[in-house]
C-alpha cells in the first residue's frame, strides 16, 4: 500500500511531506511566519492545572498496540513482523499483568484491525478498566477526507463492538474537526507543550491535546530496524538507561506540577527485562504522594471541566 496516498503516521511527526500539487511545502522565511502563527492561534495553553484530590502530578502510562500493523504497511520483511506479531501474543499480556500488579490505569491506543487479529486483548484491558482508544483503521490516515471518515467511524465500531465501549480519544493524525464531529473529546499526538492544552478546530469546537514527545516513547530506544533504516541508524539502549531518563523526567513533571505522557509499545516494553525496568519505575513513581495514574480520557475530562484555570 503506498503511503502517499495516507498522511502520515505519529510515527512520522516530523517528517515534511509534498502532495501531487507542490502543497505543504515550506519555500520562503515568510511561510514559516506564517505557519508558526496558524500554529499558536489555533492551541490554547493554560497557565495552570490543578489535577483532582490535590495530586501534585499525572501520569498516563500508554501502550500504542499496534503489533505488526506499521511494519506491514512499510512491507518489511517476516523477521520484523514478527516482532509485531511478538506484541499482540506476548508482550501486551505482560503489559496488562503488571498494570494489574500495581493497581495502575492506562490508556490503549489500539488501530481498529487489531480488534480482527488480538480481540482477546483488547477485551482484557478493557476488562481491567484500562481506556482504549482509537490508533486509525489500520496505521495510517487516508489523505481521501471521506476514505478518512470511514476509517474513523469503522475503527470507533469495531473497538465499540469489542470492549463495549465507544472511544473518546485517539493518537492519529486525523483532522480535528471531524474527530469533534464524532464525538471525540482529545487527541494524544501534537507536542505543542509538555502540558495538556486545547486544540481549537476550524469549527470553533475545542479538543484536548494531551502531548506526548518521543523522549518518552520506548520505540525510540528499544527498537532494532527502526523503520527500515540502516544498521548504522539502530536504537538498542540500556534498559537501565532509559529507567534513569524516564526517572529523571518523572522528577521534573513532579517538582512542577505537570504531567507525563509515557508511550509503550507491546513488542518493545512487553520483553522481560524491560518489564522488570516498568516495574521498578512505576514502584518509585508510586513512592511519591500525589501521584494520579490515570487514563487520557480522565486528564481529558478534567481539562475540559475543572482544568481549564
Amino acid at each position: 500500500m503506498a503511503t502517499s496516498a495516507s498522511r502520515p503516521s505519529p510515527h512520522a511527526q516530523n517528517a515534511v511531506h509534498e502532495t501531487a500539487g507542490g502543497e505543504g511545502i515550506i519555500k520562503s522565511p515568510e511561510q514559516v511566519v506564517d505557519v508558526v502563527e496558524a500554529h499558536a492561534s489555533h492551541h490554547r495553553i493554560p497557565d495552570r492545572i490543578e489535577w483532582p484530590d490535590a495530586n501534585r502530578v499525572a501520569v498516563n502510562l500508554t501502550v500504542d498496540f499496534d503489533a505488526m500493523l506499521l511494519r506491514k504497511l512499510l512491507d518489511e520483511p517476516p523477521m520484523q513482523l514478527g516482532k509485531g506479531e511478538f506484541g499482540g501474543r506476548v508482550g501486551v499480556w505482560r503489559l496488562l499483568e503488571l498494570f494489574r500488579r500495581h493497581n495502575v490505569s492506562a490508556t490503549f491506543f489500539v488501530p481498529g484491525r487489531i480488534c480482527e487479529l488480538y480481540p482477546d486483548a483488547v477485551r482484557q484491558a478493557a476488562a481491567d478498566g484500562h481506556e482504549v482508544a482509537d490508533h486509525m483503521w489500520e496505521h495510517r490516515v487516508p489523505a481521501d477526507y471521506e476514505i478518512e471518515r470511514a476509517h474513523l467511524v469503522r475503527t470507533a465500531d469495531a473497538l465499540a463492538a469489542t470492549t463495549g465501549i465507544r472511544p473518546i480519544g485517539s493518537r492519529s493524525w486525523h483532522d480535528a474537526d471531524l474527530m469533534s464531529e464524532l464525538g471525540y473529546l482529545y487527541n494524544s499526538h501534537d507536542a505543542a507543550d509538555d502540558r495538556p492544552h486545547f486544540v481549537t478546530t476550524d469549527s470553533g469546537t475545542e479538543l484536548v491535546s494531551l502531548p506526548f514527545h518521543y523522549t518518552w516513547d520506548d520505540a525510540m530506544y528499544f527498537n532494532f530496524a527502526w523503520l527500515n533504516t540502516e544498521n548504522s541508524a539502530q536504537r538498542m539502549a540500556d534498559s537501565d538507561r532509559v529507567l534513569e531518563l524516564w526517572w529523571d523526567a518523572f522528577q521534573q513533571q513532579y517538582k512542577v506540577g505537570g504531567y507525563l505522557n509515557l508511550c509503550l509499545h507491546p513488542e518493545f516494553s512487553g520483553r522481560s527485562l524491560r518489564i522488570d525496568m516498568l516495574d521498578e519505575l512505576i514502584r518509585r513513581m508510586k513512592s511519591f504522594d500525589g501521584v494520579w495514574f490515570s487514563t487520557c480520557a480522565d486528564v481529558a475530562r478534567h481539562m475540559l471541566g475543572a482544568g481549564r484555570s
